[in-house]
């Protein structure tokens, strides 16, 4: 007796976000494990010396830092994962298993088939954030609540009201 695969959450196509994209292959509930990020792991010195994988786009890259301290290269033995574009209001999440040696997609809520699935990048830069990096980190998701930037922003300071 042969069993049969469940078919897939997800299918790779063109993105209105930025080049490929990964959509609802059918329905998807809220805290469903979509798929596993997966890649070649390296450490971030490693990361540092590898080129960009587009000349014409040198900050896109397919890096993914765990927790553990190492880095999942998705451009080096990576799946369908990598191609999981940004947006300021996301439909999943990355969550890492307990060793913080891999990371899975989850959803946040129910996902129609045919929706694009995506997550906060929350890039973090060593140093100040320019208004160069915020560019060439610019966001594309067109969210109401969009920060126009793909880095994760330190939270503002809100001034103590006295009463």
């Amino acid at each position: 007796m042969s069993r049969s695969k469940a078919p897939r959450w997800y299918v790779v196509r063109p993105s209105s976000l930025h080049g490929k994209g990964v959509f609802a292959a059918r329905d998807i509930p809220a805290e469903t494990c979509i798929i596993e990020y997966r890649g070649k792991r390296i450490t971030p010195e490693e990361a540092d010396e590898l080129p960009s994988y587009s000349p014409e786009d040198p900050n896109h890259t397919f890096f993914f830092s765990l927790s553990n301290g190492k880095i999942i290269d998705g451009g080096q033995q990576g799946n369908a994962a990598r191609w999981i574009n940004h947006s300021c209001r996301p439909n999943c999440e990355a969550r890492e298993n307990e060793t913080g040696s891999r990371l899975y997609i989850y959803s946040l809520r129910d996902i129609a088939a045919g929706e694009e699935l995506v997550f906060d990048y929350a890039l973090v830069i060593d140093g100040r954030i320019t208004k160069k990096l915020r560019e060439q980190y610019r966001c594309l998701c067109g969210a109401p609540e969009c920060r126009g930037t793909m880095l994760a922003l330190p939270k503002r300071k809100s001034k103590a009201k006295s009463g």
